[in-house]
Formats: C-alpha cells, structure tokens, sequence
C-alpha cells in the first residue's frame, strides 16, 4: 500500500538562521528567489494530503500557502517539536505510515519522497530514513549521526564521526506516539525503541544535499543549484 499523507515540519523558531528570522519563519527564507517550503512540497507533487504545522510566524506562512492542497495547523500554545507536532496532526493525517519532511535542505540528485515510498517495506519497517553519505553533505558543519548495519540504522553515540547525516525525510508508523503522555517531544524519543527493536533503516540519497540551516547556507545553497 502506497504510503500517501505527508507532515512538513514549518513550526521552529529558525534560531540559527538568525537575524533573517527576526521578522519571517525560516520556511520563508529565499534561495535563488524561492522559499525553503516551496523545495519541500514539490518533493511531495503526487502525495494526496500533506499537512504543514505553524507556529513562529505562523500567519506569514499560512498567507504563502494559502489557495495550495495543504492544511496548515497551527500550533497556537508552544511549540510541540516533531513528536508532539506530529501526534498533534494525527486527527488529520490517519493512524497509517506517514512521510514526514524538514524544510530547511535542499536535495539534489532524485526525488527522496519517491525513493522512500517504492522501497517502504512495512512488513518489516518501523521507520525508513533518508540518510545523507557524509561526503554529498554541503553546508553541514557536525559529525554525522548513523551508521547502517545491512539497511538498519544505529546512532553514533560515544564514537567520534559516523558516515550519514539525517536527510530530514522519512517513513514512519505512528503507533508508538499514543505511549508519550508529554505534549511536546522529540521523534527521537520513537526512533530509539525502533532502533532497539531492529525496526528502523536507512536510505542512502544517491545526490548532493544542501543543509540552509544558517544565512551563510544561502550562497552556498544558491551555487549548487547554479551548477546543477
């Protein structure tokens, strides 16, 4: 069955990208004349219902997206992290497997949404991650964050570097959000009993991927896609 509801995480409060953030949410952010969101959603042409959840900024946002086949929910209170965030749109977005995306990187190279859709194999997948080689990384400044162990994922922990960074876009069953009593949380808190469980793996992006997470981001994203 063909996975087919979407999460965009827009909520943040873009801290890194500051000064640009003091007046507009980081979705909003232009590289080459084009927002952060709007690289993000056209990852998703052909997926039926994406939902985009709000907060910083949230009208801005919602104006931009206005007249589009999303949902915006608006996380009025707090801000409810990717966990939280995602439990909170559940209403919305079903009980099934659901594509979650970040919306501050930039792929290029083939689409990851169709990757993570033909190779999403729930009878043995808890979760399926877009994973980045270290080496196609631009703009990323840390350490990496998995390893991969035949297609599982296992986190750095105690060692020094690992060779994949988290692309921001997966596959991911939700039935584990019902257990987390607290609003506002993190997926890693689910990632790490999938992990335990054998239950969550990786995807290698076969392109470059472009992390805009700070203003020095832009030019550099800006000159990838120039060389595209």
């Amino acid at each position: 069955m063909q996975v087919d509801c979407a999460m965009v995480f827009a909520a943040g409060l873009g801290t890194r990208m500051r000064p640009l953030t003091n007046t507009m949410p980081k979705p909003l952010i232009e590289v080459s004349g084009k927002p952060l969101i709007d690289y993000t959603l056209a990852l998703l042409d052909g997926v039926s219902k994406v939902v985009v959840n709000t907060h910083y900024c949230a009208e801005q946002l919602e104006t931009h997206l206005d007249g589009r086949d999303v949902i915006c929910i608006r996380e009025k209170q707090k801000l409810l992290e990717t966990g939280g965030g995602l439990k909170n749109a559940l209403p919305i977005l079903g009980c099934g497997p659901i594509l979650t995306l970040n919306s501050d990187a930039i792929f290029i190279g083939q689409n990851p949404v169709t990757k993570l859709r033909e190779a999403w194999d729930p009878l043995r997948m808890d979760a399926l991650l877009t994973l980045i080689p270290m080496k196609q990384t631009v703009g990323y400044g840390g350490v990496g964050d998995f390893f991969l162990d035949n297609g599982r994922i296992e986190r750095r922990g105690m060692r020094d570097e690992a060779p994949f960074v988290y692309g921001g876009a997966q596959i991911i069953k939700t039935k584990l959000l019902a257990d987390i009593q607290k609003a506002a949380f993190s997926l890693n808190i689910i990632w790490d009993q999938m992990i335990a469980g054998g239950r969550a793996f990786g995807l290698p992006h076969d392109g470059r991927w472009v992390d805009v997470g700070r203003p020095e981001g832009i030019a550099v994203a800006e000159k990838v896609l120039a060389d595209v």
